[in-house]
């Protein structure tokens, strides 16, 4: 039996809202104070990503990473590092995970190849099968390196957003109330301002290889998706 997919509105609560309301709200020394404050924020996220861990038994690259993520800020906030580090974080991890996808390009199955027909979505084995009898599997390989090149640009927009919006949000010194203050926006804001409009992008590229497969291989949407 499958494994039951995230529920999205739980993801973006934990992983966004309830760090972003405590950084904001419960910063003060008459609350929380900075330190706990950010302690408690921190572990929703990190606790989200090892329930997810533990309840899908198997590692998920983009979750892990977005442990190390937060593991990362916790890291820089406790031991009071100069704020640039911060904006150096925000776009270390998008550009780590755009460069794997860039270099995957250069080998035998790009990333975007994994993700759309070597994860049993898609009815691989006659996908193969019609691209072959079409003679257009090579034409099809250098889309899906394409496609793999554009989804590398998706998390190199994601990247320099990131250094821009933390280094206009966050200014105040690590360890400060302000600072946590200053994070929770950063959190909070990310999402619609980053999060979104790249995953709009990654829309609108996996359009594109719909597009190109149902072109290449005559095949419709329904018969794409029928299991081998």
């Amino acid at each position: 039996m499958p494994a039951k997919k995230n529920n999205l509105l739980l993801d973006i609560i934990f992983s966004v809202v309830a760090p972003s309301v405590i950084l904001m709200k419960l910063s003060s020394p008459e609350q929380l104070g900075p330190l706990y404050a950010l302690l408690i924020a921190l572990a929703f996220p990190l606790g989200w990503g090892a329930y997810d861990l533990a309840k899908s038994k198997t590692v998920n690259f983009i979750a892990a990473l977005g442990l190390v993520s937060v593991l990362l800020t916790g890291g820089i906030g406790l031991f009071e590092l100069d704020t640039k580090w911060l904006a150096v974080k925000e776009a270390l991890v998008p550009a780590v995970f755009g460069l794997i996808v860039f270099a995957s390009g250069f080998g035998k199955s790009p990333l975007v190849r994994k993700f759309l027909l070597d994860t049993g979505v898609m009815n691989t084995n006659l996908i193969n099968q019609r691209l072959e009898e079409t003679g257009t599997t090579q034409e099809f390989n250098a889309r899906i390196r394409q496609a793999n090149f554009y989804l590398s640009l998706t998390f190199v927009f994601s990247s320099v957003m990131n250094f821009v919006l933390a280094t206009w949000l966050v200014t105040a010194p690590t360890g400060s109330e302000a600072f946590n203050e200053q994070l929770g926006e950063l959190t909070l804001l990310s999402y619609p301002m980053i999060a979104i409009p790249a995953w709009l992008m990654m829309v609108a590229i996996l359009f594109y290889i719909w597009r190109t497969l149902t072109r290449l291989t005559g095949l419709s949407m329904e018969q794409l998706l029928e299991g081998d």
